[in-house]
């Protein structure tokens, strides 16, 4: 199989679209991650993937720490800003949730320390004990087939 179809693949799996934050030299960096799932209740861990390539990485290891917020629904600009997707250089305010960056609005922002960290294949994933959450009640931004999606109520 080659690249393309394996993408086109995994892009059959529905998920909900984060952006990935953390604080490193004074400064906040975040990038657009759908690679993101839950670990354990007990203790309460998370994992994220992050691209060898990509800057996001040396900035988690630096801080040891990271946010994943969940998109809401009309919060599909900010995915594709933090995705390198749009020209804008609007600029992005970020709050904090026990130091940590976060994006307001998000329908959860949850704080993490790293624990572990595995390199397998061309990324990295990390393990992150979540120190923190804040929940909204909001529908998600949902992503399917290379395209950005609503959640249909019935």
């Amino acid at each position: 199989m080659d690249d393309r179809q394996f993408r086109n693949a995994m892009g059959k799996f529905a998920t909900g679209v984060t952006v990935v934050a953390t604080g490193a030299a004074g400064e906040v960096h975040g990038m657009t991650a759908n690679a993101f799932m839950s670990v354990s209740l007990h203790p309460k861990l998370v994992v994220i993937s992050i691209a060898e390539k990509a800057q996001m990485l040396e900035k988690i290891k630096k801080s040891g720490c990271f946010s994943v917020n969940i998109l809401a629904a009309d919060q599909q600009e900010l995915s594709m800003i933090f995705a390198g997707q749009t020209k804008s250089q609007q600029e992005v305010v970020f709050e904090r949730l026990e130091g940590i960056p976060v994006l307001p609005g998000a329908i959860a922002q949850i704080t993490c320390e790293v624990s572990a960290e595995y390199v397998e294949g061309d990324h990295t994933l990390f393990i992150g004990r979540v120190t923190h959450l804040h929940l909204e009640d909001s529908d998600p931004l949902i992503y399917f087939s290379g395209k950005y999606r609503r959640l249909a109520i019935e």
